[in-house]
């Protein structure tokens, strides 16, 4: 058992993590690859995570005892998604290296701190203005509308936004999130969403995979495509440089993603940022020599950092629990297993599951990544695999 800040932390170790989620679970599937013991604490005694761990700790993510349990038990300790309480990263901090640093999640779980921090760092957001009270709802200038609504804390997947285009909505839409704290963010005319995901060394070593390109449905994404043509090298450059400048301004420790939107005269706005591995970074386990969850486990073990080569142009697919209830919308529906026989009959098909016992609409129960030769093999085979599972058409790109 290493102590804290002796690293870096060899292969045969045991690293933790906060979180039973599938990033979780694929985290422990890169450690384990490498040589590593992993310890899950998670309160779900399924979690998708915890059933591929070597340990798994059933509480809750503020219960000392559970903490103390993990901190007895990894090395080193992360978390696989950013609403984990802050304090209990400060609390392992105490014993163990944590990775990423409780500033950092505090940081990412509050849209106004958040937004903050990338004005500090001079990354441009979209025009916006806080909402915590009455008077400054009453005060929101009229060039923000029609807008988006963004409860300040717990959105994700498009959970916690409302979209407004008059005052009246506006009022109704706040009123309606029990007047918490929001943001009010102006509408842009988006070209496409992007999103870079880099892994910061404790020394301040970055290294980055290729700027993604994604789609979004109902506010989940659905595909993310990665080539050299997926996006004009200005913006994509662009996302990298204003990637690392808010990953150095919180002298970030670990693999973390930043959302961007690409607007219609060619500059670049940022969205918002995930302090862990992403969803669209899931094609990096097939097309990359090294995946972010290898960078993330190297991050917190202190190991070198090598610089992912991507060696196949890539799709990505998420596949939510929608597609185990073709019959429509009836929500008494038996789930029915895909076609996953005829998608796994197509070349370069990866498919990942993620020991989700129960598929629901809205669920994400895996992903689907196509790699191949080229990169029109890669989307002959992606429009294929979608109209077999009843997906609609994947995006296309060719803007570089």
């Amino acid at each position: 058992m290493s102590q804290n800040g002796d690293l870096p932390i060899l292969p045969g170790a045991t690293l933790g993590v906060l979180g039973g989620g599938q990033l979780g679970r694929m985290f422990a599937h890169a450690a384990q690859r490498m040589g590593y013991f992993t310890a899950v604490l998670d309160p779900d005694t399924d979690s998708p995570a915890g059933r591929v761990s070597h340990h798994h700790i059933h509480t809750d993510y503020d219960d000392i005892d559970g903490l103390a349990r993990l901190a007895g038990l990894a090395d080193a300790v992360t978390t696989e998604f950013e609403n984990v309480p802050a304090p209990s990263l400060e609390h392992l901090a105490v014993a163990r290296p944590v990775s990423p640093g409780a500033s950092a999640i505090a940081i990412a779980q509050d849209r106004i701190a958040e937004k903050a921090h990338f004005t500090r760092c001079g990354v441009p957001c979209a025009p916006y203005a806080v909402i915590e009270t009455a008077a400054q709802l009453a005060a929101v200038d009229d060039g923000l509308l029609p807008g988006i609504l963004k409860t300040a804390r717990l959105g994700y997947d498009g959970k916690g936004q409302q979209r407004v285009k008059t005052r009246a909505e506006l009022v109704d839409a706040w009123q309606a999130t029990g007047c918490v704290p929001c943001v009010l963010e102006k509408m842009l005319p988006l070209e496409f969403e992007c999103s870079v995901i880099l892994a910061r060394s404790r020394d301040g070593q970055i290294v980055h995979f290729p700027p993604q390109r994604n789609l979004h449905r109902d506010g989940i994404l659905a595909v993310t495509e990665v080539h050299p043509q997926n996006m004009p090298k200005t913006v994509a450059q662009g996302a990298i440089n204003s990637a690392k400048s808010i990953a150095n301004g919180l002298d970030y420790v670990g693999v973390l993603c930043v959302e961007f939107f690409a607007l219609a005269d060619g500059s670049l706005v940022v969205n918002e940022m995930a302090p862990r591995p992403h969803n669209s970074g899931h094609y990096t386990m097939e097309a990359c020599d090294v995946s972010q969850f290898e960078l993330q486990v190297r991050t917190l073990a202190g190991l070198p950092l090598a610089a992912p080569r991507q060696h196949s142009p890539a799709i990505m697919l998420n596949l939510l629990g929608d597609l185990w209830f073709p019959a429509g919308d009836d929500k008494a529906a038996k789930p029915v297993s895909p076609r996953w026989s005829e998608v796994l009959a197509l070349p370069g098909v990866h498919l990942h599951l993620y020991g989700k016992i129960d598929p629901r609409r809205g669920r994400k129960m895996g992903h689907l990544t196509l790699t191949g030769a080229t990169l029109e093999a890669v989307r002959t085979t992606a429009s294929q695999a979608a109209q077999l599972l009843g997906l609609p058409a994947v995006i296309t790109a060719d803007l570089a």
